[in-house]
């Protein structure tokens, strides 16, 4: 989860969980409290559904968009949902995907939902629709994160919010065709299929709640950057969305299919199933297939940096190549994309602590070489050029932030400029959280409570700041006129040109929003060497 409740925190292991624990627990009393179900009524193609009004935003919870993916559905493509009669209530967030994850919300394999927040009912005004993409990899999160409520980014900005529930981790992307037949051909990317099925839902449905379905952006942080990323790449999404934005989760390569065939000779073996017994799988209880997965990925040395467990394989399919290498993938050359990251990603991972903000010379070349697994002496030299004022432990939390995560960031929107067919924005949100400590900096997820100006819930600290909520109005504006228009450009914001390769214009996000080109070119520039960048 992307908020004070778990590891995606700024505020893990501080008392302020308790503060913020009350917080959201006041702010779902309020929801109930204010919400009527007097006409919130649309239709859908599998039966009507009954919302709540909410701040005159109509809240739909829990909608069906494909049929159980348990049993003869495991590990095969989503099927379409049953239908039904009468006014079905979506009052509720529907099931989350299975997974091993503390704090998750209630899972189940009936998990192909999706939730939408909308500010009027078909009243034909085409709004932008934004459709989210949780985090959490492909191995975890949920769309029933409270961090992740639509309503003040629908009712500020007059925008329609679909977020979505999908197959994730052992359940999304194990690869069967090898020893199960051709039937199983699609089962390593089973995961983004889903999520297909829900753009088809929006497609065919969306009208009915306000929105424009030739008006679709995508976005999503992280694990759902990377999901937008690989569907920019997948033929058959073509048509399916006109803009795209991806928070700290750009990706160039996902899972080869002689790492996908590997993977699942692990799995079999863990669970004592031969293959000639594969289609066992269906059956066994969700626990131990999770257990099972999750001992495997511990025993896989994953190929490159930035690689993340359980991964869509590139199947010559669904998923024809690696979504952004070598090159940016024509199929989307037309989509304007939104691509950024934050400033210290990885203070998110690596948490601040005495003994590390203490380090010293000696210890930012050790930390720095066991990172990079190169000399680190040029890195460091490049970082300090970039960071002369950086002490050695805020050196290393810039140089690991850009391995590889802000690098590839860069890269991807590259190689989206260079293709020439639609425009990409980058930006860096160097905006430095309170919460933690007051030396987390920029973690990574950092901005997610600005995009949907749920300031009130992100924290102890940064609740009482009014500075936090004026930033939260420019971020989330700006990434509604993206979906409106195609570029992020407001009146709340300096002008943000387009990025290219001879300026690389980069908006940085603090309470003093800027443009810079080029923001720390020597650091880009060394970190382009360790990774054998263009």
């Amino acid at each position: 989860m992307h908020t004070v409740l778990n590891r995606r925190s700024f505020l893990r292991g501080t008392s302020a969980l308790a503060l913020f624990a009350a917080a959201q627990a006041d702010f779902l009393a309020q929801v109930i409290t204010a919400a009527g179900t007097d006409n919130v009524i649309a239709a859908t193609s599998a039966g009507k559904v009954r919302g709540l009004a909410l701040d005159d935003v109509k809240v739909f919870k829990g909608i069906p968009y494909g049929g159980t993916t348990a049993g003869k559905n495991r590990f095969m493509p989503p099927t379409k949902p049953v239908k039904w009669t009468g006014v079905r209530d979506t009052l509720a967030y529907g099931p989350t995907a299975p997974q091993i994850a503390n704090g998750a919300p209630q899972q189940g394999e009936d998990c192909l939902v999706l939730n939408v927040f909308t500010p009027e009912l078909g009243d034909r005004s085409k709004r932008p629709v934004m459709v989210w993409l949780h985090g959490g990899g492909f191995s975890t999160g949920s769309a029933s994160e409270a961090i992740y409520n639509g309503v003040n980014l629908a009712h500020k900005n007059d925008v329609v919010l679909v977020s979505i529930n999908h197959r994730l981790n052992v359940l999304g992307s194990t690869y069967l065709g090898e020893v199960a037949g051709p039937e199983f051909a699609l089962s390593g990317c089973v995961g983004m299929l889903d999520t297909l099925a829900a753009l088809h839902w929006v497609r065919e449905n969306i009208e009915n709640f306000g929105g424009d379905p030739n008006l679709v952006t995508i976005f999503g942080q992280s694990g759902g950057g990377r999901k937008v990323a690989t569907l920019m790449s997948m033929p058959g999404a073509k048509g399916l969305f006109q803009r795209a934005i991806i928070e700290s989760g750009a990706v160039l390569r996902l899972t080869t299919q002689e790492d996908a065939i590997r993977q699942t000779e692990l799995l079999l073996r863990k669970l004592g199933v031969q293959p000639r017994q594969t289609r066992d799988l269906q059956n066994i209880p969700i626990e131990k297939l999770l257990a099972a997965d999750a001992e495997v990925q511990t025993e896989i040395k994953l190929r490159e940096p930035g690689m993340v467990a359980d991964s869509p394989m590139v199947d010559g399919k669904a998923l024809p190549n690696h979504p952004w290498d070598p090159a940016g993938p024509a199929v989307s050359a037309n989509i304007p994309l939104l691509i950024g990251w934050a400033r210290t990603e990885e203070t998110f991972y690596d948490r601040p602590t005495a003994e590390k903000l203490a380090l010293d010379e000696a210890g930012l070349r050790e930390r720095t070489a066991k990172r990079l697994g190169v000399d680190p002496e040029p890195v460091i030299e490049a970082f300090k050029k970039a960071y002369p004022d950086a002490s050695p432990w805020d050196l290393y939390i810039l140089i690991a932030s850009d391995h590889p995560r802000a690098a590839y960031t860069r890269e991807l929107a590259k190689r989206k400029a260079v293709q020439a067919g639609a425009p990409a924005f980058v930006y860096r949100f160097d905006w430095e959280t309170p919460e933690g400590g007051g030396h987390m900096r920029s973690p990574h997820t950092a901005e997610i409570p600005f995009v949907f100006e749920n300031i009130r819930i992100a924290g102890q600290f940064i609740s009482t700041m009014a500075e936090a909520y004026t930033l939260a109005e420019k971020v989330s504006s700006s990434w509604a006129a993206f979906a409106r228009t195609g570029e992020p450009n407001t009146p709340k914001l300096p002008k943000w040109p387009a990025y290219s390769v001879a300026h690389r214009d980069t908006m940085l996000f603090n309470d003093e929003c800027k443009v810079e080109q080029d923001p720390a070119q020597s650091a880009r520039l060394a970190m382009e060497r360790v990774l054998k960048l263009s």
